[in-house]
């Protein structure tokens, strides 16, 4: 579908403005309008992660699908798991329009969106109805007004314990104003601390334990990336998603739209996401799952994700360029560098790049 979705639909889309497009892929999903992805299933591209069984290593990325209207449509794309929100306590409409730019010579986005989102009772009652079956997680927030950000944290664990496949805690969005200070050492530690101990008790009620991921930011300096890692291997955490947007403009073709505010995503954000990835895996082991992101378009930048340490890989922003096909071109791809590879599982390959991408400057 990449030739006539570039030629044609993406060509109509792009007559509108990113929000309304979105929208309008939203609805298209909802009517079946796009059609699912046939891709023939892979073995060596099946894993356990974090105590959860993946056909295949890509998923959809949280931002996309913030109010949990079409988890299914979107799985049946191809995509191995997928993550709606991000879901705040109270529904807030986000930041004033326009808050979404698209740098096309760059394929690449900016947004300040602000975690627009119905709030947890729209999410949660869209994800109870849908039954069981797919890998969906949950990715919380908090609300902008709030006064005790951790405790908004901790509501979102309780309230979707229940349908959520995992959670990702999302302190990583440039867009809500003081959100990235809870990646400070003693902010993390309380945030996980509280958390978790909440995830305990809705394990110790339920008799099941869910997991939990943590989302970070691909702007920290070295010694931002060593507090977080003490503070994660101090923690039962699950794992660790790497990474959001960047603030970051280098090398950005239009100086009109790279000084929009917002945290930028797409191919511009390949390389700084990888080298932060491996350097989270240095720091972390071997054990943490992680799960890559930021800038994957192609099978060659999914595999690059899993060489750099990755387990699992999610993309989102090179889908608005590359159409609802790009997760089956991306599976029957890396089939095709598993076969060339000569490698029994592609978790066979994960670290193999790693010091290269160790050298990266950031």
């Amino acid at each position: 579908m990449t030739g006539p979705f570039k030629t044609l639909a993406r060509r109509g889309l792009f007559l509108f403005d990113g929000e309304t497009a979105h929208g309008l892929s939203i609805a298209a999903l909802k009517t079946g309008f796009v059609p699912g992805c046939r891709v023939p299933a892979d073995t060596r591209l099946k894993q356990t992660v974090a105590g959860i069984v993946f056909p295949n290593p890509l998923g959809l990325a949280a931002g996309y699908d913030k109010n949990a209207e079409v988890p299914d449509a979107i799985l049946r794309l191809g995509f191995g798991f997928t993550e709606v929100g991000t879901v705040t306590p109270k529904p807030q409409p986000g930041n004033p329009r326009p808050r979404i730019f698209r740098l096309e010579k760059d394929e690449a986005v900016i947004n300040r969106l602000g975690f627009n989102n119905e709030g947890h009772d729209a999410a949660f009652a869209r994800l109870s109805a849908r039954g069981a079956g797919g890998i969906v997680g949950v990715n919380i927030g908090a609300n902008k007004d709030s006064a005790d950000r951790i405790e908004d944290y901790v509501i979102g664990i309780r309230r979707f314990y229940s349908v959520a496949s995992y959670f990702t805690v999302n302190i990583s969005s440039p867009n809500t104003p003081g959100l990235r200070d809870l990646q400070a050492r003693e902010s993390l530690a309380a945030l996980l601390s509280a958390v978790l101990a909440a995830r305990e008790d809705e394990a110790a009620r339920t008799g099941k334990r869910v997991s939990v991921f943590l989302k970070i930011a691909p702007d920290l300096t070295e010694e931002g990336m060593d507090d977080i890692a003490a503070e994660v291997m101090s923690h039962d955490l699950d794992g660790l998603i790497v990474s959001n947007t960047t603030l970051s403009r280098d090398g950005l073709s239009d100086p009109r739209l790279a000084a929009e505010a917002g945290g930028l995503s797409g191919k511009p954000l390949f390389a700084r996401s990888t080298a932060v990835l491996a350097r989270m895996r240095k720091r972390v082991g071997p054990a943490l799952p992680i799960i890559g992101v930021g800038g994957v378009s192609s099978a060659e930048t999914a595999l690059e994700k899993i060489r750099a340490g990755a387990d699992l890989v999610q993309l989102y922003s090179c889908m608005v360029y590359e159409g609802p096909g790009l997760p089956g071109r991306i599976l029957r791809g890396l089939s095709a560098l598993l076969d060339r590879e000569d490698v029994a599982s592609i978790r066979d390959l994960r670290d193999s790049g790693l010091d290269q991408w160790l050298s990266v400057k950031l």
